[in-house]
This record gives structure tokens, C-alpha cells and sequence, in this order.
């Protein structure tokens, strides 16, 4: 894994603060691979309930995790019951790290 302990950490505690204890959030792609070099960062937060808004809910957690990354890239995926599913959440879980 590509990040630091303490990033994954602070990742985690910012999902939980914004969205509650029931979220999960996964890193994915590039930063997996310890092999690999660069990339952008890729977040899967998972919440058990129905969303209002899917660009609320992102926008309440991204901003504080790109300023935590200094200004990387970051990719962030929603999966909540009332949105659609996508190949993208099961990749995300298959192939990531849950935080």
C-alpha cells in the first residue's frame, strides 16, 4: 500500500467523522501496488443507508482528504443502497485495501 499508516488513518477518521461509523472506505487501484510508482489516489466509501445527495456527500469528505494528500489527485467513489451499482464498487472491494 502506497500510502502512509497515517494517512490511512486520517482517511478513515474523516470518513467516519462526515459520514458515521457505518462507512467503510477502500483505496484501490495504482495505490495498491507497492511495485508501482506515481498515481492518483482511489477511495471506495461505502455507507449502509440512502443518500440524498451523491455530490454532497462527496464534496463533504474529498476536500479535507486532497488537502490531507497536499494536493493530489484524488478519485472518489460513492456506494450507498439507492444509488447505482457499478463494476467499479466490486473492483474497488475485490482488488482493495479496506481502511
Amino acid at each position: 500500500m502506497r500510502i502512509t499508516d497515517y494517512q490511512a488513518k486520517r482517511v478513515k477518521e474523516i470518513v467516519t467523522e462526515k459520514l458515521g461509523s457505518a462507512a467503510r472506505v477502500w483505496l484501490f487501484g495504482s495505490r495498491v501496488d507497492d511495485n508501482a510508482r506515481g498515481g492518483d489516489i482511489d477511495l471506495m466509501i461505502s455507507v449502509p443507508y440512502a443518500v440524498d445527495s451523491a455530490a454532497a456527500v462527496t464534496e463533504s469528505v474529498i476536500v479535507p482528504i486532497i488537502r490531507l494528500f497536499e494536493g493530489r489527485k484524488t478519485d472518489l467513489v460513492l456506494e450507498a443502497p439507492n444509488l447505482k451499482s457499478l463494476p467499479i464498487h466490486e473492483i474497488a472491494k475485490n482488488q482493495g485495501i479496506e481502511l
